[in-house]
């Protein structure tokens, strides 16, 4: 499995900086800590220069940025924060694993999770569910070593159990709390653990602990921004979910799904394994009632499934609120099919296991490899400003969007690309006597007046938009480099 966990891994790092941002998520979450960098306000991320970003709390943002200020603004330094995360989850479920059994067994969990469809491409996504993911991971770990891990208690792994609740309301807000407190709460009222929890966690100095870590910011966000705690706790984490189609999200429209979809959800996160823990129940079906009465067990399922739940209910989802359960499902799953390994004795279970550890990496590289520029076009301006970065004359020709400016332009522009509203918006650009390039969508061409259309060449078609030059006012250095300039009039 060492040899599965360094090809995941090592896969994953060189794809960081293989692809464009995607528009919307990807890009916006990118952008939305270039500006952090570039403006070093640490408190209120933004949507845009001078306007507040409420929808989630900045942890992710936080690391996003440091690593734009290290490496430079680019996919890669974008991404990296995501994958850090990743490979803390990868730790943490090796740890608890190993704290259960030998090595091999620990490793087979790692191996198995970081080969799940959802959790490979959010290691290297840049959105928040990662963080989110590693502080539920490192609260549910850390409850599970602190309260049932040997005779006496550990009080490291008790704070860290806190630590993991400050991280998770960091990096998306209370539903961290929720999402390991449904579980948890579950657990031990099915077990009667209630004095062995309150003996063995720190929970006086614990819940101080996440007052300090957490509390401040978001005293510092409301300060900074009057009105965010409202809009965060009650639109964010009230409205999103109870409303179908929910019209008060300020930056987008709620993913409006029928109930239950987060189940169909959680099938594509954990393929391939999907399969072959269907598989196991067919085989072990008959026991898994007796399974459950498996305190360990009965443990993971309840943090497999409390994703599911939760959400099963909520009107707006996406696929990625699987994610903070993956890590108990993996752990299951070796479970399963470590009985199955030692009542059939048979060991072709390693090369397949192998065999199907590979899916994930493989197809997605093959995706890469073979993804249509076409489609590339469609979900990332970074080949529109590839182009306009190469044709411009000089640095104070402007880049100009009739519209909203898609997200991964502001971050490939690093800010300099400018909208206006409206086609009249248009005409000082082409009257500045510069040579500035516009881009407009084919359905806002549709609304050129034709004094406007006469004063602009095509440079190019990208996905739904296309790049257009000013009629060359500066010695046709631009129309030169146009290899075959159409006038915007003949079609």
């Amino acid at each position: 499995m060492y040899a599965v966990l360094l090809f995941t891994g090592l896969t994953r790092l060189l794809t960081l900086g293989a692809y464009p941002l995607f528009d919307k998520t990807e890009a916006r979450y990118a952008e939305i800590a270039r500006e952090m960098a570039a403006t070093n306000n640490w408190i209120t991320p933004q949507f845009d220069y001078g306007t507040p970003f409420w929808g989630k709390p900045p942890l992710s943002t936080w690391v996003t940025a440091f690593f734009l200020k290290l490496f430079g603004v680019n996919e890669f330094a974008a991404r990296f924060s995501s994958l850090l995360f990743a490979l803390g989850i990868v730790w943490l479920t090796y740890r608890l694993a190993l704290s259960r059994q030998h090595r091999d067994y620990a490793l087979t969990v790692p191996a198995i999770l970081s080969t799940s469809a959802l959790f490979f491409v959010a290691g290297g996504c840049v959105m928040t569910d990662a963080a989110l993911s590693f502080g539920t991971t490192l609260a549910m770990v850390s409850f599970w070593l602190a309260v049932r891990d040997g005779a006496n208690p550990d009080r490291f792994w008790g704070y860290l159990f806190f630590v993991g609740l400050a991280i998770g309301l960091l990096a998306k807000g209370p539903v961290a709390i929720v999402l390991t407190g449904l579980p948890i709460v579950v657990w031990v009222a099915l077990e009667k653990q209630w004095e062995c929890v309150w003996r063995r966690l720190p929970w006086l100095t614990g819940s101080l602990l996440v007052i300090v870590i957490a509390l401040p910011w978001y005293l510092a966000a409301e300060r900074a921004t009057p009105g965010f705690l409202q809009y965060f706790i009650i639109g964010e984490h009230l409205k999103r979910f109870t409303e179908t189609g929910w019209k008060g999200d300020l930056y987008g429209q709620g993913h409006a799904h029928p109930f239950g979809t987060i189940w169909f959800y959680w099938f594509l996160a954990t393929f391939p394994w999907c399969f072959v823990f269907f598989g196991m129940l067919l085989r072990t079906g008959r026991k898994i009632r007796e399974l459950l009465r498996n305190e360990w067990l009965l443990y993971l399922a309840l943090w497999t499934v409390a994703p599911m739940i939760f959400f099963s209910f909520t009107a707006n989802i996406l696929w990625t609120y699987v994610l903070p359960g993956l890590p108990a499902f993996s752990l299951i799953l070796v479970e399963l099919l470590s009985a199955d390994r030692n009542s059939s004795g048979c060991r072709t279970h390693d090369w397949q296991g192998i065999s199907i550890s590979l899916i994930t990496p493989t197809v997605f590289c093959l995706g890469l490899l073979f993804l249509p520029s076409t489609i590339v076009a469609k979900k990332t301006q970074k080949g529109v400003i590839a182009k306009y970065l190469d044709l411009r004359p000089a640095l104070t020709s402007k880049l100009i969007y009739l519209g909203k400016i898609p997200y991964s332009a502001e971050f490939y522009s690093q800010g300099t690309a400018q909208t206006v509203a409206t086609p009249e918006k248009l005409k000082p650009y082409l009257s500045d006597n510069q040579e500035n390039f516009f881009v407009i969508s084919k359905r806002g061409l549709l609304i050129l007046q034709k004094d406007v259309k006469e004063n602009l060449s095509k440079v190019g078609d990208y996905g739904e938009y296309q790049l257009l030059v000013s009629k060359n006012r500066s010695g046709g250095i631009v129309n030169m480099a146009l290899s075959n300039p159409v006038r915007l009039k003949e079609f």
